[in-house]
């Protein structure tokens, strides 16, 4: 699967220098492909999302069973974490756009394939279970490549202000989602839900099919071409390896992804425990819930637009990241110590928005500060830590709520989280490696 000519106008080659920007900006037409791309994406992210709710409702109702939730987190989740570090590699050496195709339309495929199972009466929960593994296994491909094509059609100056346009647009969806979710699956089926998905998944191909992608030309081919031979890559386990040791050595990189980690750990599982709280300490009403979940969602739709906004005039993103995972810390110690319903719902907000305002310019230093060449192994790695942390989160504070209060585990969780950064910014290494990433690139006049 080469990416020599499928989908690529222009030729990118990657150059070290720091602040150089990419050619998006003298590319014509790089808007369009920017938008059909996030509407493709968003489209596509819909329908995983109905299928995500769809799922947990259907299993929850015909099992009434936590050991098959938990399975049905463990066939979703792990082989994406295992996959990933193996898909950015392919992202590296393949085309992303067309590793992106493949990936959507092998997850239709294979939804396509539970649907007619289902509806030939076959509804066994090893079939879900595989139908759920394999959609991972997918999206542990999907993922690395959406992650590392972004700054190939963006321009850096303008990195921030779209991933916080796609923050808000995931947290919307996160808002629509279990809505239509719950409609579709009561009106009809959950057979009916996975067909949805198969058609976003295929309108999502359809809109990418439309963008145009720079050909990426790596240093080793550039090198090779340079000197009249033949382009010689490394091999396959070679580009692993190179990947290892660019996150190894590479300081800045390697302390964004460890915060990023680490926040992922300490507000992900206390986030799902927040209804636990909110049913023991405030009432189990529905609607008590529900506001619950949409505060938490609101708060990071408003983080998500507030970087749409202004993300291009923000000159210190470390001091960002850094003060919002703090701040997030701070409110998750707030939320266990709130003894008021609406401001226990506030807090969740607060720390909402500060969680986008976290990883919104997480992600854009990434995509500008990493070479292109090495985009789709770094975020194969990121992969691995957003889809471990939440289940190792939730091994260690799950169990816990059960002997303590989630009161407890929440002003814990905060106050772990908010001492992370304090070290961090006490290690004079982790300063210095930062700092050299906190300004972004100019953007031209």
């Amino acid at each position: 699967m080469e990416d020599d000519k499928a989908d690529d106008q222009v030729t990118t080659v990657p150059d070290d220098r720091p602040g150089t920007l990419p050619d998006a900006y003298d590319r014509p037409g790089w808007k369009r492909d920017v938008t059909i791309f996030l509407a493709g994406q968003t489209v596509s992210l819909l329908g995983s999302m109905l299928v995500q709710f769809a799922v947990m409702w259907h299993l929850t109702i015909v099992t009434r069973s936590g050991s098959v939730l938990m399975l049905s987190i463990v066939f979703g989740m792990l082989p994406q974490a295992f996959v990933s570090v193996f898909g950015g590699v392919w992202a590296d050496r393949h085309s992303r756009k067309l590793l992106i195709i493949g990936a959507d339309t092998a997850i239709a495929t294979i939804t396509l394939g539970l649907a007619l199972l289902m509806l030939s009466g076959v509804d066994d929960l090893w079939v879900i279970y595989v139908a759920l593994a394999v959609r991972s296994t997918f999206a542990g491909i999907q993922t690395p490549s959406v992650n590392a094509m972004v700054p190939q059609i963006v321009p850096a100056a303008q990195l921030l202000r779209i991933n916080g346009i796609n923050q808000s647009v995931q947290s919307g969806m996160m808002l629509l989602a279990p809505v239509l979710a719950a409609a579709i699956y009561a009106s009809f089926d959950i057979v009916a839900v996975f067909l949805v998905d198969v058609v976003t998944a295929l309108v999502g191909v359809g809109l990418l099919l439309l963008v145009r992608v720079p050909r990426l030309v790596r240093h080793d081919e550039a090198a090779a071409a340079g000197e009249g031979g033949a382009a010689e890559r490394p091999t396959y386990f070679g580009d692993l390896a190179a990947g290892v040791r660019y996150v190894r050595g590479h300081a800045a990189v390697r302390w964004l992804m460890t915060i990023f980690a680490t926040t992922m750990v300490l507000i992900g599982a206390p986030s799902y425990l927040t209804p636990l709280m909110v049913t023991r300490t405030f009432g189990d009403e529905v609607w008590k819930l529900t506001t619950n979940e949409v505060f938490w969602a609101a708060g990071m739709l408003a983080g998500g637009l507030a970087m749409a906004l202004v993300g291009t005039r923000v000159t210190n993103r470390v001091a960002l990241v850094v003060g919002t995972t703090f701040s997030a810390g701070v409110c998750t110690v707030g939320l266990g110590l709130s003894t008021n319903m609406w401001v226990f719902y506030s807090l969740g907000l607060l720390v909402g928005v500060s969680f986008t305002l976290m990883s919104a310019p997480s992600m854009a230093i990434l995509q500008e500060t990493v070479e292109p060449e090495m985009q789709g192994r770094v975020f194969g790695f990121v992969g691995i830590v957003m889809t471990v942390a939440m289940p190792l989160s939730m091994v260690v504070f799950g169990p816990l709520a059960d002997r303590y209060s989630v009161q407890v585990l929440l002003v814990v969780a905060g106050t772990l989280l908010a001492a992370f950064v304090a070290v961090v910014l006490a290690v004079p290494s982790a300063r210095r490696s930062l700092a050299a990433v906190a300004r972004p690139v100019e953007v031209p006049t």
